[in-house]
């Protein structure tokens, strides 16, 4: 019973952090949600494409459920790094929706899997792992880059926090 609670509850949370991210993008101009505002040029739309590339592997490669549209593999040395910047063909609705349809995917495998599911993980140094490793690691990745996009939001008008 608790494996079933600690799925939804991080579910849940998980759920909760998606939101917030692309809430971190409404009423900006799309030179501000391109506008690298730390040194290592991290902007909001990056933010959102990395989580998406990351999010897709990590409920699809690990779980055998490749998410189906051709995105960069993790072992693709050449696209190291690229999914932190939007290259200026990509839309922000395009961006958002690949997102969005990442979630979908993802939402579906936890669905379909018990907290206890095998997965691997072969760029982790101990790459055998649970859904329940992966849930805590996703929600953790996502909640760390949605405290880098606070930052970077208030830096853009000030505004802070997960909603208006």
């Amino acid at each position: 019973m608790i494996d079933e609670f600690a799925k939804a509850y991080l579910h849940s949370d998980l759920r909760e952090l998606r939101e917030a991210m692309l809430w971190k993008l409404d009423g900006l101009v799309d030179a501000d949600i391109r506008r690298p505002l730390t040194a290592s040029g991290t902007n909001l739309l990056g933010l959102v494409k990395h989580l998406t590339l990351s999010e897709s592997r990590y409920f699809g490669e690990v779980f055998g459920r490749s998410f189906p549209e051709p995105l960069p593999r993790w072992d693709d040395m050449a696209a190291r790094g690229l999914d932190m910047r939007a290259a200026e063909g990509e839309t922000r609705e395009e961006i958002v929706a690949r997102y969005r349809r990442v979630w979908a995917h993802s939402d579906a495998t936890i669905d379909a899997l018990a907290v206890d599911s095998p997965g691997h993980v072969p760029w982790w140094p101990r790459p055998d792992v649970m859904l329940f490793n992966v849930l805590v690691h996703v929600l953790t990745e996502t909640a760390r880059h949605a405290g880098h996009a606070d930052i970077v939001r208030e830096q853009i008008d000030g505004a802070t926090g997960v909603g208006p």
